[in-house]
């Protein structure tokens, strides 16, 4: 039985890498990040793997994941970026990459200017493409319109396994604030999209959605939903290192407080959202639990 598995980590660079999000607004995370900046606080915390998630659309940043895969035997997988808009350069790169452990593919699609861009024609092809050499889609959809987009594209490529980051941004701030109606759409598409059998969803980013102050109980009710309406085996725990740290002590911190709201599960369940979903949706190279 593997360890148990960080299914959403980041490592950037901004001095060789552009991060177009890299804001005033985000100052403090305006240097590089990489795995032995945590090595000590994943043994603690039992993290055994890690698979590490684009943090830019652009090839530099793939590259710098897949450098620290070769330097760090704790990743078991990289979700790389490549052109799903262009599927012919798309699979030039992916060719390149051939011998490299990447699992999926991701994109930003949250930073696009047009809300429809997973429709257009040319992403329809680049999914197909993802079909076809078995990769994952990996992406966050934050507002319940890109949601609803989640749930066509995943009927339209019933055989491609689209793995919704952030279980779609659920407004934990606003709920806390008291506002139910904000709440009341985001659980109703997450319901929505979850009917599609292909897509499945990470605990990952909810610490920064929480807002200052947080704590597990603030975070339990949307895992709460994504458990009733994906289960245990669709579902996987992710840090979002480093950018959980904008509302975050620490990567022990918030994998702590992350962790604390599947503790009442059974063991089973548990083990399946702590790795066993993670390394049978990415195909991890190791026995699954």
């Amino acid at each position: 039985m593997p360890d148990v598995v960080d299914a959403h980590l980041q490592v950037w660079n901004p001095d060789t890498v552009h991060y177009p999000w890299m804001t005033a607004a985000n100052t403090p995370l305006h240097r590089a990040f990489r795995i032995p900046d945590i090595e000590d606080q994943l043994a603690d915390e039992g993290v055994g793997w890690v698979v590490l998630v684009q943090a830019a659309d652009n090839r530099a940043d793939s590259e710098l994941m897949l450098f620290q895969a070769l330097a760090s035997p704790r990743v078991a997988g990289v979700v790389a970026w490549v052109p799903l808009d262009a599927p012919d350069e798309a699979a030039t790169q992916l060719d390149k990459w051939r011998r490299e452990p990447i699992v999926g593919i991701g994109h930003r699609v949250h930073d696009e200017r047009d809300p429809d861009w997973l429709l257009r024609p040319a992403v329809d092809d680049g999914l197909t493409l993802l079909t076809e050499r078995g990769l994952t889609f990996d992406l966050r959809a934050h507002t319940p319109t890109v949601l609803a987009h989640v749930a066509t594209l995943a009927e339209k490529h019933p055989k491609l396994t689209v793995v919704l980051d952030h279980i779609g941004c659920p407004p934990i701030a606003a709920q806390r604030a008291g506002d139910r109606d904000a709440w009341a759409r985001w659980s109703a598409a997450l319901g929505l999209v979850a009917q599609m059998p292909n897509v499945v969803a990470k605990l990952s980013g909810l610490a920064t959605t929480a807002g200052p102050g947080w704590r597990t109980e603030h975070l339990r009710p949307s895992v709460e939903r994504a458990l009733e309406v994906f289960g245990p085996d669709r579902l996987m725990l992710g840090s979002d290192w480093p950018y959980a740290l904008l509302e975050g002590d620490s990567y022990a911190q918030v994998w702590h407080g992350l962790r604390g709201t599947v503790d009442g599960l059974s063991d089973a369940d548990r083990a399946l959202v702590l790795g066993g979903t993670a390394t049978r949706v990415y195909g991890l190279p190791f026995e699954t639990f």
